[in-house]
């Protein structure tokens, strides 16, 4: 056999596999679907007492990540049309045509009912439900909203919200304060750093006809209020896991000084209603979340 044509074949094999991989990875939106694993991971280790459970952990992941991905691909079949006209995401798998709409609804159906059944199977029923309710709140409440009112964006982080409560859950089987006390510093979280997004891509939903803030509020002034609003309304929220006696005096300072950047930078996105500033303030918010849940892990009271 010639080599020289065996390497091309190769060649194009790997690229076919790597472009396969680029399409499921857009399908099931892999970085906010990491997200979703994180949040949910760490409110597991905070709600855990004693020893951690790991096989239920893995179980929790797992069914966690397959409603998480069933949810972007469900959401992206009833938005296809819309995700066509933003250059943010035309080259989504379904507007640009790379995967057919039956498809995307065969996949899913199958992850979000399997990532269902297997939370109730194999860690609880409890967890389950808010599984469910995450579902179900993101795809019949919170999609067809973006075209209705701008409020979306409160409904939409109350789904975007509860996988920290669901990893909490999951390791107690319970729902009590400092499992709320987590829902509520995601809650607050997302209000800036989508106010964020939808500043700097308000032409494009506009085009696409959803009712974001700033399509609306052309000066900026509402934007940038509520963006400053409720980053203060996540200072105080921050500090709750040491209420409840989740996280100690480590995180304690951390959260202020966390949270004291957090609101500079919206602040300085309110006085300025540029796209510098608000790319500074979603790239703030991205070094947040993380920073803060990692503070609440390593200060966890055990």
């Amino acid at each position: 056999m010639n080599s020289k044509a065996v390497a091309p074949a190769l060649g194009e094999t790997a690229i076919t596999d790597k472009a396969w991989v680029a399409i499921f990875s857009d399908l099931i939106k892999a970085r906010l679907t990491f997200l979703v694993l994180l949040t949910t991971l760490v409110g597991f280790y905070a709600g855990s007492t004693g020893n951690s459970n790991w096989w239920l952990l893995l179980n929790t992941m797992l069914g966690t990540a397959l409603v998480a991905s069933g949810a972007a691909a469900l959401n992206q079949l009833i938005e296809r049309e819309y995700d066509a006209c933003m250059e943010r995401t035309e080259d989504r798998p379904l507007p640009s045509g790379r995967l057919q709409p039956l498809t995307v609804l065969v996949l899913g159906t199958a992850f979000s009912a399997g990532g269902l059944i297997w939370l109730a199977w194999s860690v609880n029923l409890l967890t389950a439900l808010l599984g469910a309710i995450t579902l179900g709140s993101y795809l019949f409440i919170y999609t067809p909203l973006k075209r209705v009112t701008t409020l979306n964006t409160i409904v939409g982080a109350i789904p975007g919200a509860l996988p920290p409560l669901m990893g909490w859950v999951a390791a107690r089987n319970q729902i009590n304060l400092g499992g709320w006390s987590l829902f509520a510093i995601l809650f607050f979280w997302q209000l800036p750093h989508f106010l964020a997004i939808a500043w700097i891509y308000r032409d494009q939903y506009r085009r696409a006809g959803f009712i974001m803030l700033p399509v609306v509020d052309t000066t900026g002034e509402r934007t940038g209020r509520q963006a400053v609003s409720h980053t203060l309304g996540l200072l105080p929220v921050s500090l709750a896991p040491v209420a409840f006696h989740v996280a100690g005096p480590i995180y304690l300072c951390g959260a202020l000084l966390l949270g004291g950047a957090y609101l500079w930078y919206a602040a300085q996105f309110s006085r300025d209603l540029g796209v510098v500033r608000a790319r500074q303030l979603f790239f703030a918010s991205i070094l947040y979340l993380p920073l803060l849940l990692g503070l609440m892990a390593y200060d966890k009271i055990k």
